[in-house]
């Protein structure tokens, strides 16, 4: 065999090699693999092999595991919320910032955006790389007594927030409100026990964490946006293909439709009896409450300044009339 024919079958064997590896990528769902996240994650699966991908999923209900096994290596890929991955990259983890984005359009302009090739390099940190990125909806303010609706009144209670997450405890703090750290799988039991009166939490966790039981006949969940939660997918890059993650993401871009029905659908099927609003005269109180956290937390490095940019632009451009457009704070 001459050198070019044993060059060309050295080329081949690499190829059927790194096809025939399986990469396992592990995925949080509270539902494990009956839940909306978990189908989702199917569907990709089933596409990756497009972009040279071998998809086998495992199901997690404890997303601290689901992460843990990711770093080290058990898994090569994971499917975390955005709050959970940011220490893995702030720039995507930034999209969840208190009052970031405040409407679905700024959401559908932001989750095209982190599938722009021109934003390759800051899905990558290390051998990290995020490969896609989706909403779960608004995350809300939910109380077992609606009447907790004012800041003098949120500063009176406990509110269950998550243990890894530092921003939660900031954020409870500039209300004046006192936390008590939990980890996710406890927060639905703290609520409904009453250990705590007031979580944060979208609307995709109301079933699987039963908050009906703790709202009784009193509580509330309070549309108002406190922050985006996202969804993350992980991957360490040497164990996919050269170019997976640009195809990875414009996948999820192309599914955002889906996702954002999905969220649509939860939220109409709470009964109309659990929602409640933040009044008129007092939601400019959260939202200054809430940024003035964000440009702290900006400050003290937990948040990325150039997503932080990219939030505010998009802000401005639905309302231009607002009065951060003219700051120069962020």
């Amino acid at each position: 065999m001459n050198t070019k024919m044993k060059m060309l079958a050295a080329a081949t064997l690499t190829v059927v090699a790194s096809s025939s590896y399986a990469q396992t990528i592990c995925v949080f769902d509270p539902l494990g693999s009956q839940g909306d996240n978990f189908s989702l994650m199917k569907d990709y699966a089933v596409d990756a092999k497009q972009w040279g991908g071998d998809i086998i999923l495992k199901p997690y209900a404890d997303e601290k595991l689901a992460t843990a096994d990711f770093k080290s290596g058990k898994c090569d890929g994971t499917a975390i919320t955005g709050i959970r991955a940011r220490p893995l990259n702030d720039f995507v983890g930034t999209i969840s910032s208190p009052v970031g984005l405040l409407t679905n359009e700024q959401t559908r302009t932001v989750m095209a955006l982190v599938g722009n090739p021109k934003l390759a390099s800051d899905m990558r940190n290390g051998d990290t790389e995020v490969v896609g990125v989706t909403t779960l909806g608004f995350a809300y303010i939910i109380v077992r007594d609606r009447t907790n609706n004012t800041i003098p009144k949120l500063a009176t209670i406990k509110f269950g927030t998550l243990a890894f997450d530092k921003v939660q405890d900031i954020v409870v703090e500039k209300f004046g409100g006192t936390s008590v750290p939990l980890e996710l799988s406890e927060i639905g039991s703290a609520f409904n026990t009453g250990k705590v009166g007031a979580i944060l939490l979208p609307a995709v966790a109301f079933k699987p964490f039963e908050i009906n039981k703790g709202l009784g006949t009193q509580g509330a969940m309070f549309k108002f946006p406190v922050a985006l939660m996202t969804y993350n997918v992980l991957i360490h890059q040497d164990k996919f293909p050269e170019g997976y993650g640009q195809k990875s993401r414009s996948w999820f871009v192309g599914q955002l439709d889906r996702q954002m029905a999905t969220v649509n659908k939860i939220e109409k099927s709470i009964e109309p009896r659990y929602w409640d609003v933040v009044p008129s005269n007092i939601a400019p109180g959260y939202v200054k409450i809430l940024r003035a956290a964000r440009i702290s937390l900006t400050k003290e490095g937990i948040y990325n300044k150039k997503m932080i940019g990219i939030l505010k632009k998009i802000r401005c451009r639905q309302d231009q009339a607002s009065y951060e457009c003219s700051s120069t704070e962020e």
